[in-house]
């Protein structure tokens, strides 16, 4: 008889560790990482994953896992699956085009934590405004989320995978690894947008340290000379990867340029919700999950279709086509911002300040309204809320907006000519799981913000 429905190619069993898993995991880009299996064009295939901790933070009401996990030691991919048409392997050269046919959580692991790292762990957007580690859990109904730590809001998710990519050629990863250590080492002396963001550190550069590749046994002489030339999975690259686009979703496809024989494409860091921007960094409510998908080769696609805006034929960037389903919102609170930042500096059309200067705007607002801060920055960085470059041309203030549905909540939360109103259900929740701050980097104060 005839198969139908998906192949199950890459299995998950949420019990086990990464390591330990029936295929091998890895969390690194490298092209010779050997793919764990393969398809064909055509086939609708099925590929599970683990949460991007890989089980690393629990459902406990605590964020003690959050303040001391390794968060640079993250995403646990799928993968590779090498894919394969009547013509053989795909070619470097060509555009794959992986359409995304379903997804979900894995049945019977239907949660999800959103949290914010401590400020010595790296942090997030807002990391000088919000050093502590804090955690809030999510339970999903069906389509929706809820948190008993984030009381008084519910929504839908748009589910869907923070990285998908192909592997690199040698060549590719090569300029990668030149670019960031470039930055790493020169972008304090040259970047004034590090003094505002405080972002730490600029660029993660290939560490021996909780590296896992695959099928290429730990300790070898093989592992240890891969591993310190393998890319970390935290952006997003030439190769797609950790994208975080919130809108490739069921019905979406996206067009990846092909470096290596058979493509070698990997997912994971799955998003049950996510808020554009991810702005607390482990921001989307990340969970553990599945992927359906079909795959088409486009031969030659990466000339036909791609403009190289680099130096070499490899700085190219894939296409993503946006599919059918999302939530429907109508009404929406919208928060400006622009690029001077809280000193009151004037910075020169700076989107990222300008989005930073939004995001603090709706934190501010939205805690009028019964919320801590911590409360508020969790749900920006899960909620479908959208972020915009509204205007980029209008020296010298950049113009960030963010959209925030108010559906969402369960209480009217526009301005009103009487007094704020406070829903019933949502009242100051001082449990939401959270460590202390114990470092010492310095802190930003908004002298003219209000509440805590």
């Amino acid at each position: 008889m005839a198969q139908h429905g998906p192949r199950l190619v890459v299995p998950i069993d949420v019990t086990k560790k990464p390591r330990e898993q029936k295929l091998p995991l890895h969390n690194r880009w490298h092209p010779d990482i050997p793919p764990v299996a393969e398809v064909r064009v055509g086939e609708v295939f099925r590929v599970e994953m683990v949460d991007f901790s890989g089980g690393g933070i629990t459902k406990e009401y605590t964020a003690e896992d959050i303040k001391f996990s390794d968060q640079f030691v993250v995403h646990y991919l799928s993968g590779p699956i090498r894919v394969v048409d009547e013509d053989g392997p795909a070619k470097p050269g060509d555009l794959l085009a992986v359409e995304i046919c379903n997804l979900g959580a894995l049945p019977g692991d239907e949660w999800g934590f959103t949290a914010i790292f401590d400020r010595e762990n790296g942090g997030g957007f807002l990391t000088d405004h919000f050093p502590c580690a804090t955690k809030a859990i999510w339970y999903f109904e069906g389509i929706y989320a809820y948190s008993p730590h984030i009381p008084g809001v519910r929504f839908p998710g748009l589910t869907h995978p923070g990285i998908i990519g192909t592997a690199p050629s040698m060549e590719l990863l090569n300029i990668w690894n030149e670019r960031e250590r470039e930055l790493e080492e020169n972008g304090l002396k040259s970047l004034k947008l590090c003094e505002v963001l405080h972002s730490r550190p600029l660029a993660n550069l290939p560490s021996t340290k909780g590296c896992l590749l695959g099928k290429i046994e730990e300790g070898s002489r093989e592992w240890e000379k891969m591993a310190n030339e393998a890319a970390r999975t935290i952006p997003g690259r030439e190769n797609g990867g950790n994208c975080d686009i919130k809108n490739l979703s069921r019905g979406s496809k996206i067009y990846l340029p092909v470096f290596v024989e058979g493509a070698n494409f990997s997912t994971g860091d799955m998003h049950f919700s996510q808020g554009d921007g991810e702005v607390s960094f482990c921001g989307a409510i990340e969970m553990s999950g599945f992927l359906e998908l079909k795959c088409e080769i486009i031969r030659g696609g990466m000339k036909e279709y791609l403009t190289p805006m680099g130096p070499t034929p490899l700085h190219v960037n894939p296409i993503f086509e946006i599919g059918p389903v999302e939530p429907r919102f109508s009404e929406w609170l919208v928060f400006e911002g622009i690029s001077v930042d809280e000193s009151g500096r004037q910075h020169y059309l700076d989107a990222s300040v300008a989005y930073k200067r939004a995001v603090l705007n709706a934190i501010d607002y939205l805690s009028k309204f019964g919320y801590s801060k911590e409360q508020v920055y969790l749900l920006l960085s899960c909620c479908p809320c959208e972020g915009r470059i509204s205007g980029i041309v209008d020296a010298p203030n950049a113009v960030a907006t963010l959209a925030i549905p108010t559906a969402i909540f369960d209480q009217d939360i526009r301005p009103k000519a009487n007094k704020l109103p406070i829903g019933p259900r949502v009242v100051r929740n001082p449990d939401i799981p959270r460590c202390t701050y114990d470092g010492n980097l310095p802190i930003t104060k908004n002298l003219s913000a209000t509440g805590s």
